[in-house]
């Protein structure tokens, strides 16, 4: 004959019994959120004029809310759109920059030969071929947006020129550029380099000289005055 045992079933303490139900209490709801806590879900049929208002105006201000946000996303977006253009627009227009500074004293140096060409041997083939690789930088210098920059004859304009020296002179109004000592030159409207220029001034009069001399006797004799007292001290 074969026995089997069975196991008998202890009733629970009332502890242990507590202790299950709060578990599943707590499991119904989630971590740090009781029961009043939980989201209640609207429901329109049972809610009256009063809450049915508040929830219209609590949905129409979260629209206006979304609206503005996508209105600024979109503002956003459109103007990173045109800084990446015109990024690539300014890489295009100067991304030569550099290159074309570096050219600019080699030309310097060719317009130089020819300036100190002799005048009989201007029609020498030597002289020839400088004068056609100078035509040549130029050409190919214009090609890329670069130009020089006119100078002699114009106003003066500290954006383009700079100015080496002041040159007393009646045949040119004040501030006229008479003479130019390095050629400037612009890239697509930028500037690459200031022309250095000689700018022209009314020559000085018999009045403004004395003046010029009675001021400087003026302070000539107040350093003095001051240097008197010091060494009395």
């Amino acid at each position: 004959m074969v026995f089997m045992e069975h196991e008998q079933v202890k009733p629970e303490s009332g502890a242990s019994a507590a202790e299950k139900g709060a578990e599943g209490e707590q499991s119904l709801h989630p971590a740090g959120e009781g029961p009043s806590q939980v989201a209640v879900a609207f429901n329109p049929e049972a809610a009256d004029r009063d809450a049915l208002l508040v929830r219209y105006r609590e949905l129409e201000e979260r629209l206006r809310q979304a609206e503005d946000r996508l209105l600024r996303v979109a503002a956003d977006a459109d103007n990173f759109k045109k800084r990446m253009e015109r990024d690539k627009q300014d890489s295009i227009r100067y991304g030569n920059e550099r290159l074309m500074a570096e050219l600019l004293p080699v030309i310097d140096n060719l317009e130089r030969a020819l300036d100190h060409a002799p005048d009989d041997c201007y029609q020498d083939g030597l002289v020839q071929g400088v004068k056609m690789t100078l035509k040549r930088f130029h050409d190919t210098l214009a090609k890329f947006g670069c130009t020089p920059i006119e100078a002699e004859g114009k106003i003066f304009d500290p954006r383009f020129h700079e100015a080496v020296y002041r040159e007393e002179t009646k045949q040119h109004p004040d501030n006229t550029i008479v003479r130019e000592l390095q050629k400037g030159y612009v890239l697509n409207d930028r500037l690459l380099r200031p022309a250095m220029v000689v700018v022209a001034s009314s020559p000085r009069t018999n009045a403004d000289d004395r003046n010029g001399n009675t001021s400087t006797e003026g302070k000539t004799s107040a350093n003095s005055h001051v240097r008197i007292k010091v060494t009395s001290a």
